[in-house]
């Protein structure tokens, strides 16, 4: 679905209720309630049925996208990782295999692309350097937060992450790329590099 328009997504979401979306917020779409009908159908409000797997895929695709928004919108704080973790989330969250994603960030720390760049098996994913330094180079970046998840479920950091870490700083510091920050996602749990003094 990420290949999707806005508008394709929130059909999904809607159903057929889609015409409707011009006189309704996404504040209440995502509260869960239906658009009430016309008075002419007499239908009364309902509850979405919010667990249909397509519309579920569909509303995610489309906070992640809000969250892209803001943080291309507004420098990332390195004080509180709490946006990018929450973007991450939905970047990450739930996925049977390993992803590693780069964040690129122009020079006033704002969001440019948030990218896949490898995906791996369920306790591995291979990350190539060269291609790290090329993917930052083709988007013009100054920064990268750099991400992984953890299926397993536990967001702590191996001796291997650690110096994955480390090897692709080295690496982008040659181009002038600074690396701010590697992020473990887990499940519901993110941890950040930054925060434990790791980078």
């Amino acid at each position: 679905m990420i290949h999707s328009s806005n508008r394709e997504l929130l059909s999904i979401v809607l159903g057929d209720e889609a015409a409707l979306l011009a006189t309704r917020s996404l504040a209440e779409l995502f509260g869960l309630r239906a658009p009430r009908q016309t008075a002419t159908l007499g239908t009364a409000q309902e509850l979405l049925p919010y667990a249909v797997p397509d519309r579920l895929m569909a509303a995610r695709e489309l906070l992640r996208r809000a969250l892209a928004d803001e943080l291309a919108e507004s420098p990332v704080s390195l004080s509180s990782p709490t946006a990018v973790g929450d973007y991450l989330r939905l970047f990450l969250g739930g996925q049977e295999y390993e992803s590693f994603v780069a964040l690129w960030l122009d020079g006033q720390n704002r969001l440019i692309a948030g990218i896949e760049l490898f995906r791996g098996t369920v306790t591995q994913t291979s990350v190539y350097p060269r291609e790290v330094v090329k993917a930052g180079l083709k988007h013009n970046a100054c920064a990268v937060i750099l991400a992984h998840n953890h299926p397993s479920g536990h967001p702590e950091p191996s001796r291997a992450d650690e110096l994955l870490t480390s090897e692709l700083k080295n690496a982008l510091a040659l181009v002038d790329i600074r690396v701010l920050d590697h992020f473990i996602v887990a499940d519901s749990a993110v941890m950040s590099f930054a925060e434990r003094g790791l980078i």
